[in-house]
């Protein structure tokens, strides 16, 4: 596989573009013969082919990914990255930067909606601050980070992922971050800021339109880097998104299967996948987000949401949604008897609803 510069998955510091992007480059593949095995396992269990829908596959993608016909979900991490945004000084939220730091706290201190859902999912929940929480410049009037501080970021997120988990769930928490992610769209998938600004958390429609106006402003300002993703994900971006981009590299180069949350997790990963078309394999989407774009972003990158609740809180909610059902997958394809060990005939199985 050609690469434009030597890159080692030990390698926890990114000091140029160029590993970083020979680090995408670089992506191992799933364990097929597991998948193949897991399979026929499945066609001798007691209930008729097919009939536990998508979750027959998700033991498949998670065994491939683990590289074992009996996959496991003992060690799920959960990782909120929090960033600050330069562009909210444009009113594109509601809410002041000043959140970011105090749900920070609400999350340390286990009062959050993801600390309920990862305790009860059975998760390990971990925070990880961005540059303290200084915030970005303003994406609307000059790159949001410098090359230096868009790979400090990329590397943070790298380091966060630890390398015997048996599941990676990236979430995000910045105040403004809507405004980012709408505008990596835009700039990797075409259209204007009117067609990915949504509501964040709380805009009426002037605030929208605001948003929109200034996702535009950020397209004309930074059009001659437009058809690099890396320059795109450094000029257009936050911390927190670069970070949950390296994150989701470091999964791959470890062999661990990634739940992503909502529309910024998902916008975050757009980079990697237009540098490498395949690189979000070893990824499945937790849910489809309420907030405008997202639902169109998923297509885009030919994510099928499990869930589809109507959230929009970030913090890898839909990721804690989703785990125990990734457990009710496993606990089938290892737990069930097969035909044979049950002493069931297979032309006498009851058919399927």
């Amino acid at each position: 596989m050609p690469t434009d510069a030597a890159f080692s998955v030990s390698e926890l510091q990114f000091t140029s573009m160029a590993a970083l992007r020979a680090a995408c480059l670089s992506l191992p593949e799933r364990d097929l013969a597991c998948g193949d095995r897991i399979r026929q396992r499945d066609a001798a269990l007691t209930k008729p082919p097919g009939s536990l829908g998508r979750l027959e596959e998700l033991a498949v993608w998670l065994g491939e990914w683990q590289g074992t016909d009996r996959p496991a979900l003992d060690k799920v991490q959960i990782t909120i990255f929090a960033g600050n945004h330069g562009v909210v000084q444009r009113g594109v939220s509601p809410w002041p930067s000043d959140v970011t730091r105090q749900m920070v706290a609400n999350f340390e201190h286990g009062g959050a909606a993801i600390n309920q859902l990862a305790r009860n999912a059975g998760a390990k929940l971990n925070v990880v601050c961005l540059q303290n929480l200084k915030p970005t410049e303003d994406l609307s009037q000059t790159a949001a980070m410098t090359e230096k501080d868009f790979l400090s970021a990329v590397s943070a997120g790298y380091r966060a992922v630890p390398k015997d988990a048996d599941l990676f769930c990236p979430g995000e928490m910045g105040i403004g971050n809507t405004t980012p992610a709408a505008s990596l769209c835009a700039a990797l998938l075409g259209g204007r800021g009117s067609d990915w600004a949504g509501r964040g958390t709380g805009l009426d429609n002037d605030g929208v339109r605001l948003k929109a106006a200034v996702i535009d402003d950020a397209l004309a300002l930074h059009s001659p880097i437009l058809s690099d993703p890396l320059e795109v994900a450094r000029s257009l971006g936050g911390y927190e998104l670069a970070a949950i981009m390296g994150s989701v590299l470091a999964a791959r180069h470890y062999g661990i299967p990634v739940l992503l949350d909502g529309f910024v997790c998902t916008a975050a990963v757009l980079p990697f996948v237009k540098i490498t078309p395949e690189a979000l394999d070893h990824t499945r989407l937790s849910h489809c987000s309420a907030e405008a774009g997202h639902r169109r972003l998923a297509a885009a990158l030919a994510l099928k949401p499990l869930l589809d609740f109507g959230l929009r809180l970030g913090e890898a909610s839909g990721s804690g949604l989703v785990v125990p059902l990734l457990r009710g997958a496993i606990a089938c394809h290892n737990g069930m008897a097969t035909f044979a060990e049950a002493a069931v005939s297979q032309q006498s199985a009851p058919p399927t609803e």
